[in-house]
């Protein structure tokens, strides 16, 4: 098998394009991505041939008895995921332990040079010193390495730890699942004879069978994943949930539904949402645009006549206007604190802030980018939270933002930190109206 040189042998496989490669721990030769599938006999066939035209005796032996099911291959992938978590965590901890020292060790040499001691030229003191230097420097590089290298294995001990999250997340698995589906379909009608994704294949294909029984059962396995989130609460919605006039909430807005369709619902254009919490049929900036919101990315359901209720405000807490209904979008106005109607005992905290999010490397002359109007007291947990950074950018706040328009400008919210501000508690707005910056001197 050795003499085979390594151009012949990337024409098997299910592409025909894939090449065998050797396992040092199966100890034999392997197609890469071919566990847990049905063996392709043409494949195989293919490969035995040009061994035997290579000179070699060659027994074919097909058995597919001891082929795992999904549920059980996708179960060990979850198991491996847990490993490598614990794995890479303690990777993690060995190089955040091994940065400290190294901090430690580089802080402790440069304790001797405390008040600026300069090297002396021709001293005797001289080659010590440049020694101490050296390893100061050293030390200090290792600290930052071996800190960036914590960094690197934290991150991929959180991706393991995330992976059945990932995986069973209801409205990925609903795509998932459309996919899945449609690729039966493709599979079936290549079955009957019939074209389908722009092209035919041979009904006798073996191939086909197999793909139809791998298909199915995994179309199975995460249809299963989608009855247990059902089972604990977990709401998937669909088209018998809407119909035209009730306001679905999608990626942090209320919209207004005109139409209801088999997978999705069309709503207003998401560029009339920019500065807006509720976005009705009419009166906005492009009311001839549409967009189109698909259940799997659907967070809530109002109907017409919730949306036109009057908020119900707690009257003894006018200072808490976060926590009243978003359902009406002028109430979003009309609940802010003012100077006059502000009690003297209003924290500055309470008093408005604006979120900001800003991005690595944007230009200081591009307006700055708004998300949400809130209180300063939940704009400082929200921008806190660890989960509202990135690598490449970062949430912050600021109660004098300046005009809208000229400094500033709202940007549409894909709802990427709901999550956040649903443990939070806080209802974020999409309208600014400045409040007092001392609450309590203005009531004065």
């Amino acid at each position: 098998m050795s003499s085979i040189t390594t151009p012949r042998l990337p024409e098997y496989g299910r592409t025909l394009r894939q090449a065998f490669r050797w396992s040092r721990n199966l100890g034999c030769w392997y197609l890469p991505h071919s566990r847990d599938h049905a063996t392709y006999a043409p494949s195989l066939e293919l490969l035995a041939q040009r061994l035997r035209d290579a000179g070699f005796e060659v027994t074919l032996t097909i058995d597919n008895a001891d082929r795992r099911s999904f549920s059980d291959a996708e179960k060990e992938r979850e198991e491996k995921a847990e490993g490598r978590a614990e794995r890479f965590g303690g990777y993690a901890s060995n190089a955040a332990r091994n940065s400290e020292t190294a901090r430690k060790s580089s802080h402790e040499i440069s304790e001797r040079f405390a008040f600026g001691q300069p090297i002396l030229i021709g001293h005797h003191s001289e080659g010590r010193a440049r020694r101490d230097h050296a390893r100061m420097d050293n030390a200090m590089r290792k600290s930052i390495s071996e800190h960036d290298r914590a960094d690197h294995w934290t991150s991929r001990a959180q991706a393991a730890a995330n992976y059945e999250k990932f995986k069973k997340d209801p409205g990925r698995t609903l795509r998932r699942l459309d996919k899945l589906r449609a690729d039966l379909r493709a599979v079936e009608k290549w079955q009957r004879g019939e074209s389908a994704k722009g092209y035919s294949r041979n009904p006798d294909d073996p191939e086909l069978t197999i793909r139809h029984e791998e298909l199915t059962e995994e179309i199975a396995h995460w249809e299963q994943i989608i009855k247990d989130a059902e089972a604990e609460g977990v709401k998937i919605w669909s088209k018998a949930d809407f119909t035209r006039g009730d306001f679905v909430l999608y990626r942090g807005t209320w919209y207004e539904v005109l139409r209801v369709n088999p997978k999705s619902v069309t709503i207003p254009h998401i560029h009339n949402s920019p500065g807006k919490r509720i976005v009705r049929a009419t009166g906005n900036q492009h009311d001839d645009w549409t967009w189109t919101a698909p259940y799997d990315d659907v967070s809530g359901r109002k109907s017409g006549a919730e949306m036109q209720q009057p908020p119900q405000a707690p009257a003894a807490e006018p200072q808490e206007p976060a926590e009243q209904s978003p359902a009406v979008e002028e109430a979003v106005a009309v609940e802010e604190p003012t100077a006059a109607a502000a009690p003297a005992s209003l924290s500055w905290l309470d008093g408005m802030a604006l979120v900001l999010i800003a991005s690595k490397g944007a230009s200081r002359s591009r307006k700055r980018r708004a998300l949400w109007a809130m209180t300063r007291r939940e704009a400082q947990a929200v921008c806190g939270d660890p989960r509202t950074s990135g690598r490449s950018y970062m949430l912050t706040w600021t109660d004098r933002p300046g005009t809208e328009g000229a400094d500033w400008e709202w940007v549409p919210d894909n709802g990427s930190h709901a999550p956040v501000l649903n443990e939070l508690g806080i209802i974020p707005r999409r309208e600014w109206t400045a409040a007092p910056q001392d609450p309590a001197a203005e009531a004065a």
